[in-house]
């Protein structure tokens, strides 16, 4: 057999072997990788800085480039023998070699394809012609597969992501809190047990593959349990949502990059703050971490959402800068409202990830509240007390906030964490000054009893006033928590837990109140 045909079998084999490789390839990918643009033709296997002579298929490679002019490879001057190849490299390629070899034929030139040849290469496509059969039977299936994807995909820009929660919940205790010195005088708790939902629907799309927008879909009926219930917001659920079932928009934003290390973000409505500033708390998704409002993040990350702009600066690799502006009723035209003129907060976020299990994240916060309105004041985001929340009543305040969290994961299967949150309040209409203080301390406990399950502890003090020129809370509220998520499927998880909170809106007359959930959780 002439060399030139030991070469064209072997080549034939390694294509066999290339093409089931591709095949394979083609259930994740079936784009083409490469255009015709970026193949050019080669006169010489040394033209290939990435194939050596001491490589296996080197022999192979030089025949079929400088004698048959059947190889190609990329203008940065490689050949990328380990990369898999598409089906449209594929076809460019057999096609090259075939109108190489009908050329061959024609001409007839030094005798290189004898009728033996043909009859070898004949044999060959016979031997082969069970492998051959079979790998047509999976092009034909993924092709089948692919055009169905194709007819009945969504949108070729959008993917569609969901989450729904089903709630069982319920509050124990004798009596609701009140701000009254005789605890006879507190109403009685409410105890019904409820079973409430919560429906997102994100519609997240990618116009250039770096950018995103986002559009959520919400509804539901989970109840806040706050002082219309409990007596104080120190017992509202992390998840809870009352639409009356009516669905509204949730959230709108566009976010895109600047270079390697900027990213802008534009929120058109419901933005919150720790959508730039990501908390470090593995704890924090409402959906699949913590079961309270409190022991998500920190409180001062709630203090205005709506209408905003937000920067993410990585200023190193492991240090990132976040800024943003937000308003509440960014859209209202009238006195105390519109981008400038209503509640605002401006934000400045330094995160510092030194190791890979280590993070430090540092905040500054100024806000706004223009006091009055459907807004109102509200320096807590509903998790402390009611004079945290507002300690001048509501009228036209300041804050200066300042934040301080950690995370430090000590193994893969346990994670410490924790913040401390400081707001410096003032009054617009007098010369009041109030003090506010929270902080928490959470452990989390990923993989525990089964991949994907995760226990968590919260341990904290819900926002407090601790010194002010008018009110201050006079005891301490703790806020305690445990809960306990099974990872069902990789779509579905179920979290019992229970928080509890002592001396509700800090008044040591307060019975301790308990909040009990089983949250399913479905992703899709």
């Amino acid at each position: 057999m002439n060399n030139w045909f030991n070469s064209l079998i072997f080549a034939s084999s390694f294509t066999i072997t290339t093409l089931s490789i591709s095949t394979q390839a083609l259930a994740v990918e079936n784009q083409p990788q490469s255009s015709p643009e970026e193949i050019s033709e080669l006169t010489s296997v040394s033209q290939l800085s990435d194939v050596r002579p001491t490589y296996w298929p080197f022999q192979a490679l030089q025949l079929l480039t400088e004698r048959y002019g059947c190889i190609a490879g990329y203008p940065n001057g490689t050949y990328r023998g380990n990369q898999a190849m598409t089906r449209y490299e594929f076809a460019a390629s057999l096609n090259a070699c075939l109108q190489r070899v009908q050329e061959l034929i024609a001409t007839a030139r030094n005798n290189l394809v004898t009728k033996e040849d043909l009859a070898l290469l004949q044999k060959l496509q016979a031997e082969f012609s069970t492998e051959l059969g079979t790998l047509r039977r999976r092009v034909d299936v993924l092709e089948s597969k692919t055009a169905e994807l194709e007819a009945n995909q969504f949108s070729t820009t959008t993917k569609l992501a969901g989450e729904a929660i089903f709630a069982i919940a319920s509050v124990f205790g004798e009596n609701a809190a009140d701000s009254d010195d005789n605890p006879n005088n507190n109403p009685e708790l409410d105890k019904n047990v409820i079973f409430a939902q919560r429906v997102r629907l994100n519609f997240e799309t990618s116009f250039t593959g770096k950018d995103g927008l986002n559009v959520r879909l919400e509804s539901g009926n989970i109840t806040e349990l706050d002082d219309s219930i409990t007596g104080t917001r120190m017992t509202r659920l992390g998840f809870d949502e009352d639409t009356d079932n009516d669905v509204v928009l949730n959230e709108v934003y566009y976010f895109f990059p600047i270079g390697d290390r900027v990213k802008i973000t534009v929120a058109a409505t419901e933005m919150e703050l720790n959508d730039i500033a990501e908390p470090l708390n593995p704890l924090a998704s409402s959906g699949s971490g913590g079961i309270s409002r409190f022991g998500r993040y920190n409180p001062i990350l709630r203090s205005v959402e709506g209408t905003g702009l937000g920067i993410n600066y990585q200023l190193s690799k492991n240090t990132n800068l976040a800024l943003a502006y937000m308003t509440n009723d960014a859209s209202v035209p009238t006195e105390k409202n519109g981008l400038f003129n209503g509640n605002y907060a401006a934000l400045g976020n330094l995160t510092f990830q030194p190791v890979d299990n280590l993070g430090i994240a540092l905040t500054y916060l100024h806000s706004y509240y223009a006091g009055g309105g459907e807004s109102g004041v509200n320096l807590t985001g509903s998790t402390g007390s009611i004079i945290a929340r507002r300690p001048f009543g509501n009228v036209s305040t300041t804050a200066n906030s300042f934040g301080l969290e950690t995370s430090w994961r000590v193994n893969p299967k346990f994670i410490v964490s924790g913040w401390v949150g400081y707001i410096k309040a003032e009054s617009r209409v007098s010369d009041a000054e109030a003090d506010i203080l929270n902080y928490a301390v959470t452990l989390a406990f990923p993989d525990l009893g089964s991949q994907g399950n995760l226990a968590g502890f919260v341990f904290g003090m819900p926002p407090k006033v601790t010194e002010s020129s008018q009110i201050a809370d006079k005891d301490t509220s703790l806020h305690l928590e445990a809960f306990y998520r099974f990872q069902v499927t990789d779509n579905i998880s179920i979290t019992p837990g229970m928080f509890v909170i002592t001396n509700p809106e800090h008044n040591d007359n307060n019975d301790s109140i308990f909040v009990g959930t089983i949250r399913t959780t479905f992703k899709f």
